[in-house]
């Protein structure tokens, strides 16, 4: 038997978060197949086929896969599901919406956001807020499991082969629509993806001191901007750029925490982050228990500073 990842895409693109899911899958067994239910969406397999590890991409192309709604998605799913062994798919909100369907109706219990694949069916997942590492183990046939992308490299993008092969698509279960997506457009990097990250607390204040001191400075890196759950709850910035355990959680390379204190909360989101990089008055701050380097100060003096240097 083999391993199925489920493809996170726009239809046009490969998202990146599928390639650290290939990684994972590839840890459970060495023949993985990759599922693409889209619209339109052969350059997305395309990219699949090259990836160093898979052996096959399945494609479902039809109309109701366009948005990716988990009801006809875990369709799909559970239309391939007994050829495999374990079914795996990114820990992001498509993923978070089709994996506790596939695991219902195969009457299996799904082992979320795993971080470690110990043995085909042994499993490390975080707990606590991150602050202990359960090991679990799965007796089910089918292990279904949804993958924090930040625990596990990328598989090349390239290099790979596969067959591509179009598989008998499911009918459109109806059950919903799609009716809209707000889109927030930047021309920064997108967050969960970003090499460096620059985020703020409720220690810059309020919203235009947020831009104003943050901006030059991610300007100047070519960084994402981030945001404690503080700041994004007094209203600063919009909540997409929210990191921690309600929000996103990122590993960049780079993590500078600006003004923020390192509640429990948004350390689940950022603390496997390469080198931190904590500015905060408060010496006590919990933030550098966990930061790779300190500086205490006023944050609107330093921050100018280092964009100058810079």
């Amino acid at each position: 038997m083999a391993a199925l990842v489920i493809a996170e895409h726009n239809n046009l693109s490969l998202a990146a978060a599928t390639l650290n899911t290939v990684t994972a899958a590839l840890a459970c067994d060495k023949d993985v197949h990759v599922l693409v239910a889209g619209c339109d969406c052969g350059a997305v397999a395309a990219q699949a086929a090259t990836i160093a590890g898979v052996s096959k991409v399945l494609v479902a192309d039809a109309p109701h896969f366009k948005d990716a709604l988990p009801e006809n998605l875990s369709a799909q799913v559970l239309a391939l599901a007994q050829a495999y062994s374990c079914i795996a798919a990114p820990a992001t909100a498509v993923g978070k919406g089709v994996m506790p369907r596939v695991a219902a109706q195969l009457d299996a219990s799904q082992v979320s956001e795993i971080t470690k694949v110990v043995s085909p069916d042994t499993f490390e997942r975080p707990i606590y807020a991150g602050n202990a590492i359960a090991t679990v183990q799965s007796t089910d046939q089918i292990k279904v499991l949804t993958v924090r992308t930040t625990g596990f490299d990328a598989a090349s993008a390239t290099g790979g082969s596969a067959e591509i092969r179009n598989v008998a698509v499911v009918s459109d279960a109806g059950g919903s629509r799609f009716v809209s997506r707000e889109v927030t457009k930047s021309d920064r990097p997108e967050l969960s993806a970003a090499k460096i990250i620059v985020s703020g607390g409720r220690g810059l204040g309020n919203g235009d001191n947020y831009r104003a001191v943050l901006e030059p400075l991610a300007d100047k890196l070519g960084a994402a901007l981030g945001a404690s759950r503080a700041a994004v709850d007094a209203g600063f910035v919009p909540n997409d750029y929210q990191v921690g355990q309600t929000g996103k959680v990122v590993a960049p390379q780079v993590y500078f925490a600006v003004g923020i204190s390192g509640a429990i909360q948004h350390l689940a989101g950022m603390k496997d982050s390469k080198v931190i990089v904590a500015i905060n008055k408060d010496p006590e701050a919990p933030i550098f228990q966990v930061a790779d380097y300190g500086l205490v100060g006023d944050l609107f003096q330093e921050i100018p500073q280092l964009v100058q240097q810079l």
